[in-house]
């Protein structure tokens, strides 16, 4: 697990996979893929950071955990692969999207397009086993996430972090407010949704974006024609 670390990210977090408790992580990882399926595979743990080059992060999205079913999660939060069924927590932030900016709900919820302009999409747990939500919640993972996290907080260019929902903005301590911007609101699960709608987190995104003299995001995520 640890050479994958994508080389942009090395001289910032490379010392994080020499502490112990990444150690102890990565015996947990692997003591669990010859137990159980895990998800995403081992190639794609990072890929959110293979997509997103540290000095080129523009916004950092926070989620909680990968998807936990079959060729769902693909290392990057709220995204899923093409052809795969596009999860409620994601038709929400699309609907929330076509609603606020008038881009078409595509017909996928394949968000590398996000990723490949600025948008770090990161989950705070990295792995977890098939059909067990949070199942490897404080195992080390949110330990290294929030390196990440203070990473780019400290970096000389501002980014925006975007905080949805209560487990997301336990993170605020770990940024710097006063040279980042901080967009929070509710989660875009069912669960919370209504008071996501009309939220307009689009538009506070892309005008903090513009605010640090960064080029916004286009949102529009392009059809495959694999509706799921």
């Amino acid at each position: 697990m640890p050479s994958m670390l994508p080389d942009s990210w090395q001289d910032v977090l490379g010392e994080e996979l020499d502490k112990p408790y990444f150690e102890q992580l990565t015996a947990f990882v692997e003591a669990e893929r010859s137990a159980h399926k895990v998800f995403p595979p081992r190639d794609e743990v990072f890929a959110a950071l293979e997509a997103t080059p540290f000095d080129q992060v523009k916004v950092l999205i926070l989620g909680q955990d990968p998807y936990h079913g079959e060729g769902q999660g693909h290392g990057l939060c709220f995204s899923v692969r093409p052809g795969v069924r596009t999860p409620p927590s994601l038709r929400n932030i699309f609907k929330e999207m076509k609603e606020e900016l008038g881009h078409p709900v595509p017909d996928n919820g394949y968000l590398m397009p996000w990723a490949e302009q600025g948008v770090l999409l990161l989950n705070a747990v990295l792995t977890v086993r098939e059909s067990e939500a949070n199942s490897h919640k404080a195992k080390g993972w949110e330990k290294f996430t929030d390196a990440v996290i203070k990473a780019v907080s400290e970096r000389p260019d501002p980014a925006v972090f975007v905080l949805w929902g209560n487990y997301a903005k336990k993170k605020l301590p770990l940024i710097d407010t006063e040279r980042h911007a901080v967009v929070q609101g509710a989660h875009p699960s069912p669960l919370s949704a209504k008071l996501f709608f009309g939220s307009r987190p689009f538009t506070q995104i892309d005008e903090a974006v513009k605010a640090q003299g960064h080029v916004p995001i286009d949102w529009r995520v392009p059809d495959l024609g694999v509706r799921a």
